[in-house]
């Protein structure tokens, strides 16, 4: 609600940006990505992914022919009836990866989305904790003069642009996992097809764990929103002795750097998650 002051309105924008913003991350992380801007990109991402089951399948055949040449010394080897079964249990085994793999990843997605469910129950983590401006702050703001209030104006405009900046950049990085979750699925019958043959098989390995870790990246985000939702509890503290410039600037550093705290762990989630598999 506008209050009159454009110092005051300033702030009061640029905070309600980042509590918007902090609180799609929370409904989208919960999300299925079915459910996600209404499942059209989904449906999408699903028409791919079957008409790359043709060429998955295409490739199936030909890394198990290529894994057949690089590990049978000869055609003999191939006749000996358990190495011949070992191979049949190989191909049968990737072709119904291949053929199964969008289940597989969705199963996947739904392990990771009930360890996301476990940490916010675990943490009574509902709803996100609500970054207002103080009423000291407003009140100082308030009883301001004309040229008093002209250095609150640049302040208020450089501090509210780093909190707009800041949501924008935390929001994007939630969205950016959901995207790489997309094209995961779309491409999944080509990688999955390495598994028909020993030397390339390490492929899908890599696939499937780069998966695991777009997936593992929602629990790191929320652990990290569970950690700055106790680590901002306590809002900044305003020295009411100082002048209203001074107590701006000294809240809008103070909110800023708890902001760059969770938007920096955000970011970081892809580096944590890798570091934690080994990738």
């Amino acid at each position: 609600m506008s209050n009159g002051n454009w110092v005051i309105d300033n702030l009061n924008n640029a905070l309600a940006t980042w509590n918007a913003k902090l609180a799609e991350i929370l409904q989208i992380i919960t999300q299925s990505p079915t459910e996600f801007k209404g499942g059209g990109i989904w449906n999408v991402v699903v028409n791919i992914h079957g008409a790359l089951q043709a060429v998955g399948m295409a490739l199936l055949v030909l890394f198990f022919v290529i894994g057949v040449v690089k590990t049978c010394g000869s055609f003999a080897e191939v006749k000996k009836p358990e190495h011949a079964l070992k191979l049949f249990i190989r191909f049968a085994l990737a072709k119904g990866v291949v053929t199964y793999g969008l289940d597989l990843m969705m199963a996947l997605f739904n392990i990771v989305q009930g360890i996301i469910s476990s940490i916010m129950s675990a943490a009574g983590f509902g709803t996100t904790t609500q970054t207002i401006l103080p009423d000291t702050i407003v009140q100082a703001i308030e009883n301001c003069g004309f040229w008093a209030s002209i250095p609150l104006w640049a302040v208020t405009l450089i501090g509210g642009l780093f909190i707009t900046v800041l949501s924008f950049i935390m929001i994007l990085t939630v969205y950016a996992r959901f995207f790489k979750i997309f094209l995961y699925t779309a491409i999944a019958p080509v990688p999955l097809a390495s598994f028909a043959g020993e030397p390339s098989q390490s492929i899908g390995k890599a696939f499937l764990k780069g998966y695991a870790a777009v997936c593992l990246e929602g629990a790191i985000i929320v652990l990290a929103c569970v950690i700055f939702s106790v680590f901002a509890s306590s809002p900044p503290v305003v020295d009411t002795s100082a002048s209203a410039v001074t107590m701006v600037w000294s809240y809008i550093g103070e909110s800023v750097f708890n902001m760059l705290v969770l938007v920096g762990a955000v970011k970081m989630a892809d580096r944590v998650v890798r570091e934690m598999m080994g990738l």
